[in-house]
């Protein structure tokens, strides 16, 4: 399935000339709302797990998100209008791709019965503010739209106030409020809301509502988008420090520094009932990592981890690898884009090789290189953990690690999607991969060796195996260099084995100028697979 950005990207272009690339027309606008509705309502490893969304939901989703990430990315534009609009269409793809994900993990939403069950609690029991358009909101607006809260007897249990802004005068109001409630509170989302508030202003807000909410029972609390910051958690001090029930906390984009990630380790208590850590796109670096683990080593219940794009090096990441051996139960781990290296990766595979549970893994962009990343895939081969999901993309790869990298997709009979994009396999790598795949690995459904420096040899074994698997779902082998008969090659194999040509990924960025001669193309062909028929891997 083809993300939004491989969507957005072709319609903007580079261009050496001087234009104005924002606000893109409505016809674009239109036709990006129709692939995301194609998207959304593709089956996918997302709607197996999660289940299908139908083309109508589809088709309202994709204009929901369409608007919301051409609000933001105009609201960008509109800050910076001298510039090209180039930055204003980057955030418009990373947007719409955020929010679709959102929605895929979401799924369908529930139908409602004709005649439903009594509930055993009765009125509603989510209150949701965040829907719309971002705002401030003032004094008399918070009055009217938390007036819900204030009725007698009301259920509610669940509270969003994302994507309102909150000043001071309207925390006032909602203070109190907030607080006649928070014995029945269980979850509580304040992500983006104080934003475009001064500092000292966004600080007393958080301190009023952190006060309101003082002593509540939570197992849910989502704080990110708030550029917190070691100021903004401390504001938050006087509710982290009553969660001794918490379940779930999101601190992403939020600013945190290694002080400020100090702060959370210092403030949030040892629970033991922690199942899900995010951090993301934080300036965490080392020592913000160090105090990371700390939080992970009393955290044994932990399934779900996420510390992508946080600045870690090599040293602290060595530190959350040691740490996640004290969650045993861990389901997910997500660390892409930090620079662990090598000597990091060497910590992470010991510690994977011991976790049984895990399903998921994103290490893309974590400068592993062959060793990092041979060192990974030997620890997953000898683990017995149910993996359906590995992602690894940007890590320099070459063909050496390839056969490495096939035993280890031979243990996991479970792998539903493989990533190795942007990594260096050529057509060798991905010759050893795709004859490998084509008699094992029945349930994946997703593979990525898009910007590989494929060429022909290797885009036709990706093919045949892919041709293999019944209902396969995506091969994405753009931003290579596969000629034109490579091209038609490949389509006739997936047209042959699939019936279609539905699982062929874009191929937009494909360089067919980067092609040898046909010649000198045939010759390199028949000397590669004479080399791979002597190429035992091991099975």
């Amino acid at each position: 399935m083809e993300t939004t950005e491989s969507m957005v990207s072709p319609t903007f272009q580079h261009r050496t000339f001087s234009i104005k690339l924002w606000p893109t027309s409505q016809a674009t606008r239109l036709v990006l709302v129709e692939r995301i509705a194609k998207n959304l309502s593709t089956e996918s490893i997302f709607s197996r797990k999660y289940g299908l969304l139908s083309k109508e939901e589809a088709t309202k989703d994709a204009k929901e998100i369409e608007e919301a990430g051409f609000a933001i990315a105009d609201e960008h534009f509109k800050r910076e209008p001298d510039g090209d609009g180039s930055s204003a269409v980057q955030l418009y793809a990373k947007e719409t791709s955020k929010f679709m994900l959102q929605v895929l993990k979401r799924g369908p939403r529930a139908v409602k019965p004709v005649k439903p069950v009594k509930p055993a609690v009765p009125g509603p029991v989510i209150f949701d503010i965040s829907g719309g358009k971002r705002a401030f909101i003032d004094a008399q607006e918070a009055e009217q739209l938390l007036a819900p809260l204030t009725e007698k007897g009301n259920a509610f249990t669940r509270i969003c106030f994302s994507n309102r802004s909150f000043g001071i005068e309207a925390a006032r109001v909602a203070a109190p409020i907030l607080q006649s409630v928070a014995e029945q509170l269980t979850e509580v989302d304040l992500s983006d809301f104080v934003a475009g508030r001064p500092e000292e202003e966004a600080l007393d807000v958080m301190r009023a509502f952190a006060t309101a909410l003082e002593g509540s029972k939570l197992r849910y609390l989502n704080l990110s988008d708030n550029a917190l910051g070691e100021k903004g958690v401390r504001a938050f001090g006087p509710l982290l420090r009553t969660q001794t029930c918490l379940e779930e906390l999101y601190l992403i984009n939020d600013g945190i520094s290694g002080e400020a990630a100090n702060a959370v380790a210092e403030l949030v208590p040892a629970t033991d009932r922690l199942r899900v850590l995010h951090f993301h796109n934080n300036m965490t670096g080392d020592e913000g990592a160090a105090a990371i683990a700390g939080i992970l080593r009393r955290s044994p219940e932990l399934i779900d981890f996420r510390c992508s794009s946080t600045r870690v090096d090599c040293e602290g990441g060595t530190a959350l690898a040691e740490a996640l051996l004290s969650c045993p139960l861990l389901r997910k781990i997500d660390i892409r884009d930090n620079m662990f290296g090598a000597g990091a990766a060497r910590a992470l595979s010991q510690t994977i090789a011991e976790l049984p549970a895990i399903s998921e893994l994103y290490l893309s962009y974590l400068n592993l290189e062959v060793e990092g990343a041979v060192a990974l895939f030997k620890a997953l081969e000898g683990a017995t953990c149910p993996l359906t999901v590995l992602e690894i993309a940007g890590n320099e790869i070459s063909a050496a690690a390839a056969p490495a990298l096939c035993s280890c997709i031979h243990s996991k009979p479970s792998l539903e999607k493989l990533n190795l994009s942007e990594n260096e396999l050529g057509d060798t790598g991905a010759v050893i991969l795709g004859n490998a795949l084509e008699s094992r690995n029945p349930k994946l459904m997703e593979l990525d060796v898009s910007t590989n420096s494929l060429r022909r040899a290797g885009a036709r074994c990706l093919a045949r195996a892919a041709a293999s698997r019944p209902g396969f779902v995506l091969l994405n082998i753009n931003g290579n260099a596969i000629s034109d008969e490579g091209l038609d090659e490949v389509r006739e194999i997936l047209h042959a084995g699939l019936g279609s040509l539905d699982a062929l990924g874009p191929l937009d960025e494909n360089d067919v100028e980067g092609e040898p001669e046909e010649e000198e193309e045939e010759e390199e062909e028949l000397e590669l697979e004479s080399k791979l028929q002597r190429l035992c891997v091991d099975q």
